[in-house]
């Protein structure tokens, strides 16, 4: 039996009474540091007749911030793959900010491909970086099986309801492909039905809200940010960071 395919997320299909979308901006390149944490500014070009996604969202500025800020030394030799990239804003802000020998996959629906591929092109970064169509929902594609991701980014993903079960079938899938992948996740709430995105995490990952000096700040605009790790690996992690501690224990009572 085959899986559905991710329904076509266009602000013409989705009504903005169920989803609010931000102000629709002309297309144009816009430069973007996050807030400094880059030192050569990402170019973004923007371009909303190719879907909602051909623009920057906010959960996508919170999310490379926090990536930048507090996570650069350990993603500079990851696989990371970006869902849900629009235009590339996080996966490409990482690309320049982290270095090193981390290889990027910049994946959306095929109305985003072009655009995507147009900015890795803007920011220099073609030998580390691509972009291909993945759906939610449907089969990882060779690539991702290929690469097996261990950090997978994730912004404003959570806007279309109907769409929430393909997107859990893809991060489990990803899990599948590598159980010690991490998830980064940030979305910003604009109805309640969007935290039952969050208890449907809850039940298949283990979860946690990620510390960031900003969250007074994009708390306020309703933005959430989140880590997703398997539970096997989670308790791995709980069960050596225990031990860990009981052998510094042991060491300091034997001295």
């Amino acid at each position: 039996m085959s899986r559905a395919s991710s329904p076509p997320l266009d602000p013409v299909a989705v009504s903005e009474d169920l989803t609010p979308l931000p102000s629709l901006k002309k297309a144009g390149n816009a430069d973007i540091d996050f807030d400094g944490q880059l030192d050569q500014p990402l170019k973004i070009h923007e371009d909303a007749r190719s879907g909602c996604g051909g623009q920057t969202w906010p959960a996508g500025l919170v999310l490379g911030k926090h990536i930048l800020r507090y996570h650069r030394r350990e993603l500079q030799d990851a696989r990371i793959l970006e869902l849900g990239a629009g235009g590339g804003l996080v996966g490409l802000a990482v690309a320049l900010g982290c270095g090193g020998g981390s290889s990027l996959l910049l994946t959306d629906q095929d109305e985003m491909l072009q655009l995507m591929q147009h900015n890795i092109r803007l920011n220099g970064v073609e030998s580390r970086a691509s972009a291909l169509v993945l759906n939610w929902g449907e089969p990882l594609p060779e690539a991702v099986v290929q690469q097996r991701p261990n950090v997978v980014l994730a912004a404003e993903c959570v806007y279309f309801e109907p769409a929430f079960p393909l997107l859990m079938q893809t991060l489990k899938d990803l899990f599948v492909l590598n159980d010690e992948a991490v998830v980064y996740f940030c979305f910003k709430k604009r109805r309640r039905a969007d935290m039952q995105f969050v208890k449907m995490a809850k039940k298949a990952f283990a979860v946690d809200e990620m510390f960031d000096e900003d969250r007074p700040v994009f708390s306020r605009q309703a933005l959430f940010l989140f880590s997703f790790q398997s539970k096997t690996a989670a308790n791995a992690n709980k069960a050596a960071a225990a031990n860990g501690k009981a052998n510094g224990a042991n060491g300091m009572h034997k001295s």
